[in-house]
């Protein structure tokens, strides 16, 4: 794969951090984007030390401002951006009885238009350069509905549907659009007692098998679109 200018929002961990350090390893300059500098800070600092090209952003995706001047000084010092992964999210498991309605606005805030505000801020200059491919992460829970984190599955449920209107608007700039789906995936979001019970029964995916599928997305040749990727660990059933 040709080295390709890389942003990554919710870089500091899981997927986000894992698909920073693929790119990374073959050559590709990796923008980090993320709410919190020491862990974002880490992962820039590992690439780097691996010989990578790597550079942290703290930045919240829910500040649609701030991801549009990161954009404009990766173009000040690249020329391009090539590649969005859209990693960012948060999780709420509350039910809608006794759930957090402030909580619940940082779900749908983060996970939705913190996607559509990354998109928004790469666009115009994908939109310049006819060339570009966005990664947006969704989950399982974006295809299916179960008793339990309502919010979380709505919110997941938007970015499938967000992914596919964005691919219809956007092909014909030469621009690409993959969807993953991932299932169950050892994630700060999986680090709950419910999580940690169910690893017990379920080898879950590494961030690592996640990062390794959205490389397959990026290496097909121009005229061929991954739309959908939906990655499950093998005995992951519902």
């Amino acid at each position: 794969m040709d080295p390709l200018v890389c942003i990554i929002t919710g870089a500091g961990s899981g997927i986000g951090a894992a698909t920073a350090r693929d790119l990374a390893s073959t050559g590709c300059p990796v923008h980090l984007v993320g709410r919190r500098m020491e862990p974002l800070g880490a992962v820039a600092q590992e690439i780097r030390a691996g010989g990578g090209i790597a550079e942290a952003h703290p930045c919240d995706v829910r500040d649609a401002e701030a991801l549009q001047s990161i954009a404009s000084a990766v173009v000040e010092r690249h020329g391009r951006i090539d590649v969005l992964v859209a990693s960012a999210g948060v999780h709420d498991a509350a039910d809608l009885r006794d759930g957090d309605p402030g909580r619940w606005r940082e779900v749908i805030d983060t996970n939705v238009l913190g996607v559509a505000n990354a998109c928004h801020a790469v666009l115009p200059h994908m939109d310049r350069q006819r060339s570009g491919h966005l990664v947006l992460i969704a989950s399982v829970a974006g295809r299916k509905t179960w008793e339990g984190e309502p919010v979380y599955t709505a919110s997941k449920h938007a970015v499938v549907a967000l992914a596919d209107s964005l691919r219809q608007a956007v092909t014909r700039n030469g621009i690409r659009v993959t969807m993953l789906a991932p299932g169950m995936s050892d994630t700060p979001i999986l680090d709950t007692p419910f999580g940690n019970e169910l690893k017990k029964t379920v080898r879950v995916l590494d961030p690592s098998d996640c990062a390794r599928a959205i490389r397959f997305a990026l290496d097909q040749p121009p005229h061929c679109s991954v739309s959908e990727i939906v990655l499950r660990p093998t005995d992951q059933v519902f």
